[in-house]
């Protein structure tokens, strides 16, 4: 399978103005706050759901969904993708809409946390292999 922001570039680089490549509509202006509300609905969540899925506070979650702050980097983003029970795929592209790393498997936290969710973990398993493992938790322990 074609790495899609590879062939991506690849046409951007082969473009003769950058108005041909924008042109080919292949551009998105979706937001965080879009993606957000589109995997709730997918997922058939409501956000109650998404703030006791993901550990985060109810308050951090909904000045996130009203774009009062984003998310803190990395941290949030990843609690909010198991909040709305995010593929992988899915989680990746939550990471670079919110304008954080993606999830890179050469890093062993991040590996765990590939990991779990590929296999199907919540917050909390991940949570507590990242702890059997010697990782930093998602959600740090008081």
């Amino acid at each position: 399978m074609a790495d899609i922001p590879e062939e991506l570039l690849d046409r951007l680089l082969a473009s003769a103005s950058i108005e041909q490549y924008l042109d080919e509509g292949l551009v998105s202006a979706r937001t965080l706050t879009d993606y957000l509300f589109d995997r709730m609905e997918a997922h058939d969540l409501r956000r109650a759901d998404v703030v006791r899925a993901s550990g985060l506070n109810a308050t951090v979650v909904y000045d996130i969904f009203s774009r009062q702050k984003p998310p803190r980097p990395e941290i949030d983003a990843i609690m909010l993708a198991f909040g709305l029970k995010c593929t992988l795929r899915e989680t990746q592209r939550l990471l670079r809409l919110a304008g954080v790393s993606e999830l890179w498997c050469k890093q062993r936290r991040d590996a765990i946390i590939i990991w779990c969710i590929r296999n199907g973990f919540d917050r909390i398993a991940t949570d507590d292999e990242l702890y059997r493992m010697g990782e930093a938790t998602l959600l740090p322990a008081d």
